[in-house]
């Protein structure tokens, strides 16, 4: 297992639990635990790095993978989305001022309102 900190809090969880593929009620062969599985797509997500270099406590990276494109042709994860983006968590959602651009007009440029006579 990965120590450390997880994205995924047990309040979240509980609503993404049941659309999970996997579970114990589900018939034929379970996928492990859903839980760590979902922390490591997030982990791909937020590193940006390949498959390849999953670290080895979130399991084997082709299973990993496997279970990813199963979920994505299931849509299992738009499932998840819709389930919490019901309450977003605003904590990091900013703008930031390096990406937020005026129209030339505010800026003052050449060719913005001028009062003519």
């Amino acid at each position: 297992m990965i120590e450390g900190r997880f994205v995924i809090t047990d309040r979240q969880w509980a609503l993404i639990e049941r659309h999970c593929l996997g579970k114990k009620s589900d018939p034929g062969r379970t996928g492990g635990d859903g839980r760590l599985f979902l922390e490591a797509v997030l982990w791909i997500a937020r590193t940006g790095s390949p498959w390849r270099d999953l670290p080895p406590g979130f399991g084997r990276w082709n299973t990993v993978f496997k279970r990813f494109r199963h979920w994505v042709k299931a849509d299992v994860f738009k499932r998840i989305f819709d389930v919490v983006s019901d309450e977003p968590d605003m904590e990091f959602a900013m703008i930031d001022g390096t990406i937020v651009r005026v129209h030339r007009h505010g800026q003052g440029a050449k060719g913005g309102l001028r009062a003519r006579p």
